[in-house]
């Protein structure tokens, strides 16, 4: 069900929508003067995003990053935003959560009140700081998968599947965002000079939030890469053992293999078992004749360090 709040300050409109139904759409269209397009595009939830200049206002689509509690795997929603000169519209499927906060802080804000720009700043300035709590999770996860990767008993393969998704993920949707924001500072240097500063620092943000997940996309494929080492490491010393394993049972595998052919052999059962050296004498010179070789390999395998 839609949610559509208003305020009114100063002469100033602002309309934030979340969830709309084609109904809200178009009476928000009618309201305002939107074309068909853009409101085709406020009901789309995968439109790239832009900046557009429509006669009296700009239109905009920015994606926002947002981690679910579930998989925690990051997505995006999409906001779609109109900028007029006495009004600012916000169209949006998920709740942001902090338009009401901002919509109350605003009421008590004597600054800028009657400008759609400030408004704007104010929305945008949120939904970037909350970029920041997102990755600093990210950040952490990373920090403890680090622990994790050299430790040749632990599997980290899916925390840093995981991770990889969600870095590239928040870099799919910080990257356009950064040509937009740029566009929306240009564009606010012309209408609001006053505010070029506000638009200027929230451009930073982004940059240095865009250069974090840089550094953090290096480290998730220096940590992947280190995983598979150490895993290719783990198996072959497990195929080394069993190697071993097997070239030292060989003496005693051919011995037996002889002796359990249907064909006369010195202490076989057809001829008698050997008891010159007791009523074992055939078992210990079997045994002997399997150890003895195999513990030979073993000590060479040693002195040449596999072992």
């Amino acid at each position: 069900m839609a949610k559509i709040d208003e305020l009114t300050v100063g002469g100033v409109t602002w309309v934030d929508v979340e969830a709309p139904t084609k109904k809200d759409i178009q009476l928000l269209g009618e309201r305002f003067g939107f074309s068909q397009l853009e409101l085709e595009d406020c009901m789309s939830k995968k439109q790239l995003q832009k900046i557009e200049h429509h006669g009296d206002h700009l239109f905009v689509i920015v994606h926002f990053p947002w981690i679910s509690v579930e998989n925690h795997l990051v997505s995006s929603t999409q906001i779609s935003i109109f900028l007029g000169d006495t009004y600012l519209v916000t169209v949006h499927q998920r709740a942001l959560g902090m338009a009401d906060e901002i919509f109350t802080s605003v009421k008590d804000d004597a600054d800028n009140k009657a400008n759609p720009g400030f408004l704007l700043y104010r929305l945008l300035d949120r939904l970037v700081d909350d970029i920041f709590p997102l990755m600093e999770g990210i950040l952490k996860e990373l920090d403890d998968v680090e622990e994790q990767v050299f430790d040749e008993k632990l599997e980290v393969v899916r925390e840093l599947t995981t991770l990889r998704r969600n870095v590239a993920s928040l870099r799919r949707t910080i990257s356009p965002l950064r040509r937009i924001m740029a566009g929306l500072y240009d564009e606010i240097q012309i209408r609001t000079p006053e505010l070029a500063a506000n638009f200027r620092d929230m451009n930073d943000h982004i940059e240095k939030a865009y250069a974090v997940l840089d550094e953090a996309r290096e480290t998730v494929e220096i940590f992947k890469d280190a995983d598979f080492t150490v895993s290719t490491e783990r198996s072959n010393k497990i195929l080394a053992i069993l190697t071993i394993m097997f070239t030292l049972s060989i003496p005693g595998t051919m011995i037996g293999t002889f002796y359990g052919m249907n064909i006369l052999l010195p202490g076989g059962i057809e001829t008698g078992s050997w008891t010159f050296l007791g009523p074992y004498t055939t078992f210990a010179l079997l045994m002997t004749a399997s150890l003895l070789p195999a513990l030979v390999m073993l000590w060479y395998f040693h002195r040449l360090g596999w072992v």
